[in-house]
Parts: structure tokens; sequence; C-alpha cells
């Protein structure tokens, strides 16, 4: 019985975990420029430099979360379809490109691989968040502050084209 309960609570959780994802990472985007930090948490950090570390640390864990949610049941085929050499799908979806068709939603082609380097992307926001977190005060938080930054910027990007992706499968989907 309990097992069921837990089975059912996972399968709401994963229905809405990216709604959750959504709000935090806008959230964290979006204060990111009001945030004030360097090789340290300062002592009289503001609303803004405490919202976004604890926030962020709790959105790293997310993205790790989310990383293996979506890659469970066999789907880390679908979303890492190189890792086992399967490259069909993109290939297809390349050559229709070229003759100005759009490529499919779902399956191992173009979306997919876009989608899980951006799963990846986000996971290494988090991890080296809390990299400059935990190294606080020393050489190396200047370091791990460059890469937070420059894995954020990427996944800016990435959300772009992730909305683009998604446009333009609704697209699709009302064409059909």
């Amino acid at each position: 019985m309990a097992k069921s309960k837990l089975k059912t609570w996972l399968d709401r959780y994963i229905a809405q975990q990216h709604i959750v994802v959504i709000f935090t990472v806008a959230y964290l985007i979006m204060t990111s420029g009001f945030v004030l930090i360097g090789r340290s948490l300062r002592a009289n950090a503001t609303f803004w430099d405490l919202s976004h570390v604890y926030l962020g640390l709790l959105t790293a864990l997310l993205a790790v979360v989310f990383l293996i949610t979506t890659c469970l049941k066999g789907k880390w085929r679908q979303y890492f379809p190189w890792l086992i050499a399967d490259f069909s799908q993109l290939s297809k979806d390349i050559k229709g490109l070229a003759k100005g068709k759009l490529p499919v939603a779902g399956g191992r082609g173009l979306f997919s691989i876009v989608e899980g380097l951006g799963l990846l992307v986000f996971v290494a926001v988090g991890v080296t968040g809390c990299l400059w977190y935990l190294t606080q005060g020393t050489a190396d938080a200047l370091q791990w502050r460059g890469y937070h930054i420059d894995c954020a910027k990427v996944f800016i990007g990435f959300i772009g084209v992730h909305v683009v992706f998604a446009c333009s499968h609704v697209l699709d989907f009302i064409r059909n």
C-alpha cells in the first residue's frame, strides 16, 4: 500500500516537475543581475544574494532529479541516442531541414538531442553553482563563479532554443 502511494506521488511530481523547474529557473535568471557575490557570500548579503544562493542550491538538486526522472524507463535513449551511436533519426531530421521540413518532435532526433544537451547544461549550472558555494573564500571560488556564469549563459541560450522548438511543435500539431 505504501509503495502504491509513493508511486502515485512520484508520478504526480514528475508531471509537475517541469513547471517547478520553469518557475525556479525564471526567478534565478531574473534575479541574477542583482546578485553581488564574488569569492564568498558577504556577511551583509542582500535578499537577492541569499535568495539566489539558497534557491540555486535547491534548483541544483532539482536539476539532478529532473535529469534522473527524465531518463527513467529507458527514456535516456531518446535524449542521448549518441551514447549508443544511434544517429539515424538525427540524420533524417538534418536532411529534412535541408529540404525545408521541420524535424519531428519526440523520437531520437534533433529536438530530443538538443533537449538532452539542455538537461546536461542545466545540471552543469547547478553543479558549478554548488562548487562555487562550497569553495567560498578560496581562490577557486572565482574560477567556479566564472564557470557558473558561462554555463548559465549557455543555459539561457538553450531556453531560447527550447521555446522555438516548443512553438514549432505546437505549429506542427495545429497543422496536422
